[in-house]
């Protein structure tokens, strides 16, 4: 009877509650760039949160606001506190898709055509007001969304890692915007929606502009991450263990917006992987080397909000995609 009560308490002493992975260096990088975007940006932290998660996830990210509630800014602070190649684009309704991916162009002294390439080549991207630009310019991203290459003229041109797109967006009930194709929208893992600030904020916003006269906003951000930073952080989020039964939670979760009534269009098992990935991106930013219910139901909403569609009867009762998300999330059990 001793024999068994040593050995019971010898195995308590052994065990070990640290963390099975090292996620200090990237939460210190994650507080840091936090405190560099607070400079400038006033509220808005699910925004920020869900915007670092993108990048660990390695996903691209949808931002949606009126103008002025500084979608733009915010996707240029976010470049500046990385160390990487950055292009921006403003697409127009006359934008072609070779402005974007780059054409051929024939040398005379060699007497070939050389492919120059578009801004599209390079590292972080932000693309501004993406929603301007038709169809035709907007099926040019398809491939390099999904695929991270580029195919013309028979030749297949591999992008550099790590490559995330920042499209910022006006509501589509706005002049002069166009719905985005389904399956475009369907490689975002992310869509925010920024709304207005608060009486507070807003008057926090105006006293730091009246505060900073001639100095640019800017000027005074760090980089805080490399290119190779981030790969290494997007392997080490990969690594973060989640349990079947939140799997199987995840898949349910999707599973229900094609069986729900009130959806016309339900998602893609492309939105059970984008759950996934983002889940583990919330468990690491808050040093967590699992994935918990909640990191999952954080991440549904801004994944499945835009790769859904409300049916005409509902959206005209003015029902819209995330009151239907959260009905679903509030409609299964959460795994014990």
């Amino acid at each position: 009877m001793e024999n068994t009560e040593n050995f019971e308490s010898n195995e308590n002493e052994n065990v070990n509650f640290q963390s099975r992975l090292n996620l200090e260096p990237l939460r210190d990088s994650i507080d840091k760039i936090k405190a560099e975007m607070e400079t400038v940006i006033v509220g808005q932290h699910k925004m920020i949160d869900q915007l670092l998660v993108s990048i660990l996830a390695n996903g691209h990210v949808l931002i949606e606001g009126v103008p002025g509630v500084a979608k733009t800014m915010t996707a240029k602070i976010i470049a500046k506190t990385i160390s990487v190649n950055f292009s921006r684009i403003q697409f127009t309704p006359d934008l072609m898709p070779s402005d974007i991916l780059g054409t051929s162009v024939f040398d005379l002294k060699k007497s070939e055509f050389e492919f120059k390439k578009g801004p599209i080549f390079s590292n972080l991207i932000l693309i501004d007001e993406v929603n301007r630009a038709p169809a035709k310019t907007q099926a040019a991203l398809f491939e390099v969304m999904e695929e991270r290459q580029i195919t013309i003229d028979g030749h297949c041109y591999k992008l550099q890692h790590p490559f995330i797109i920042m499209a910022t967006q006006n509501p589509i009930e706005q002049e002069g915007t166009y719905r985005l194709p389904e399956a475009q929208l369907d490689r975002f893992l992310f869509k925010i929606t920024i709304d207005y600030p608060n009486l507070t904020e807003e008057i926090d916003i105006i006293n730091r502009e009246h505060l900073l006269q001639n100095t640019g906003k800017l000027e005074n951000i760090k980089a805080v991450l490399s290119a190779s930073d981030i790969i290494k952080y997007q392997e080490l989020v990969k690594q973060i263990q989640v349990e079947p039964n939140l799997l199987e939670y995840i898949a349910k979760l999707v599973v229900n917006t094609r069986e729900n009534a009130f959806l016309y269009l339900g998602a893609s098992p492309r939105a059970s992987i984008a759950i996934l990935n983002a889940s583990k991106g919330f468990a690491a930013i808050r040093g967590r080397d699992f994935v918990t219910p909640e990191d999952i139901k954080e991440a549904a909403i801004p994944v499945l909000q835009h790769r859904v569609i409300v049916t005409p009867e509902r959206e005209m009762e003015g029902l819209t995609s995330t009151e239907i998300i959260k009905q679903i999330i509030e409609s299964i059990e959460i795994p014990r």
